[in-house]
């Protein structure tokens, strides 16, 4: 029974698993890969973290906040860069630890990353009917759809009027069809809207930098929370930097994936934290913290400086920027899932590939309806920190996957090389784990709760009907 639990896949056998018929059809490049990275991470942070948690924890050191979530970031992108290039499989995290650390270990990490994927979908889904809403009503003047139709209900959070955020569920199914249809044709709609989004960003930053007031910037640290606020509200943001993960979930279909893999995840890391450092120091500078709590801070701080028109314009960015996180991360989601299933640690039925599209629809769509029923429910703030433990997770499980990699196969060629590896790695391990307990009591106990549930499912289904089994 322990052997089972710490069996391990080689990279020979992960890669001769990805053949026959389950095999999925390589078509990215190094382009689309970056966009990949890019449209999973620039979305959420920007146009909805950013203002609630200025407001609330940290002040206009948000800056700050975003700064040390991007360097944590960074560290663990970097082990996820080398495994990349060793591992071109489909799965990310969970993959990596398979082929590293062991089977169970490979389970707990691929269970929870399906709670940090579904749960930020969720949050990105609820950010998105945010804007749409508050588009609407401010063009027409009234209200879209009623309270109940907006609104997640009072026992889960939200309003006492609410009942289910109907837009937040609409926008994740259709997103769930265009990836069941073909995942080129998909990403190339990823590709123009990460365009559009970037853009918007630019029109924001020259229409809102003449008018920040350094006065806004003191306090810079929040009245009563002080420093330990911009740790706080590090750790939630962090949650935006879950991209760069979406990308290595990707490396079954990239064309060359051991040169483009590392390249992608790299350079979309770099370009999203740069721009979530600008904005936030523009956001905090023209609009006092007081006034940002709200999921639609950009186009809010556009509305207080006058600028009624560009506030529509960067809202509609804001709407390509979202759904590119929504289209991105689900994508992200169904690998994950395909390479558990294909490993036979969830049915094996689940990973049918459809030879019209070339794509795993079964469990494209069981994702995208259970993510459309949490969006629904779940108001953003309490989704944000329920993935961020799972992030945390997966990130610490790499970074000593790759320390393991490189001491029990020293020789194995790998395209990229994390440099000075054992302070990196290190370095992502304990500052994730430091991430990890500033997060809420309750956080911490649904983690506990949904491990243990994990747990039996391991021990009653996965380990029986697993491949290594055969």
């Amino acid at each position: 029974m322990i052997s089972k639990l710490f069996r391990r896949k080689s990279i020979a056998q992960l890669i001769e698993g990805t053949k026959g018929e389950s095999a999925l059809r390589k078509r990215l490049g190094p382009l689309d890969l970056t966009f990949i990275g890019i449209g999973a991470t620039l979305g959420t942070g920007i146009f909805v973290l950013t203002g609630i948690e200025a407001a609330v924890s940290a002040g206009p050191s948000i800056i700050i906040s975003f700064g040390m979530a991007g360097l944590v970031a960074a560290f663990a992108a970097l082990s996820y860069a080398e495994l990349a290039s060793m591992v071109p499989v489909s799965g990310s995290a969970y993959t990596y630890s398979y082929a590293t650390i062991g089977e169970f270990l490979a389970w707990m990490v691929g269970w929870n990353l399906i709670l940090e994927y579904a749960v930020s979908l969720a949050a990105v889904a609820s950010g998105w009917s945010a804007y749409v809403l508050g588009l609407w009503e401010n063009i027409f003047k009234s209200p879209m759809l009623p309270e109940f139709l907006t609104n997640c209900p009072k026992l889960f959070g939200g309003t006492s009027g609410g009942g289910f955020d109907l837009m937040a569920g609409l926008i994740v199914i259709v997103m769930t069809s265009l990836l069941v249809t073909g995942v080129k044709e998909s990403l190339r709609i990823n590709n123009i809207m990460v365009v559009i989004n970037l853009l918007m960003i630019v029109v924001f930053a020259v229409l809102a930098s003449p008018h920040i007031d350094l006065k806004n910037w003191n306090p810079f640290f929040l009245s009563g929370q002080g420093f330990h606020g911009t740790i706080t509200a590090a750790s939630v943001v962090f949650f935006a930097y879950l991209g760069f993960d979406a990308v290595s979930t990707s490396s079954e279909e990239a064309k060359n994936p051991q040169r483009d893999l590392p390249l992608g995840i790299i350079a979309s890391l770099v370009v999203c934290s740069l721009l979530y450092m600008l904005v936030s120091a523009i956001l905090t500078g023209i609009v006092p913290v007081s006034e940002l709590n709200t999921p639609e801070p950009v186009a809010f701080a556009l509305q207080y400086i006058g600028y009624r028109f560009g506030s529509g314009l960067v809202a509609i960015g804001a709407l390509f920027g979202l759904t590119c996180v929504i289209m991105t991360v689900l994508y992200g989601q169904t690998r994950i899932f395909f390479a558990m299933s294909r490993d036979g640690l969830i049915p094996s039925k689940l990973c049918r590939v459809g030879k019209r599209f070339g794509t795993p629809y079964i469990i494209t769509w069981m994702t995208g309806i259970l993510v459309a029923v949490i969006a629904s429910l779940l108001p953003v703030q309490e989704i944000a920190q329920m993935s961020n433990i799972g992030t945390y997770f997966a990130f610490i499980t790499t970074s000593i996957g790759v320390l393991v990699l490189r001491k029990i196969e020293p020789n194995l060629p790998r395209k990229f090389k994390c440099p000075l590896v054992w302070l990196v790695a290190t370095l992502a391990i304990l500052m994730c784990a430091y991430f990890m307990t500033q997060l809420s009591v309750l956080t911490l106990i649904r983690f506990v709760v949904w491990s243990a549930i994990g747990i039996l499912i391991y021990f009653f289904y996965g380990i029986k009907k697993s491949k290594l089994n055969q």
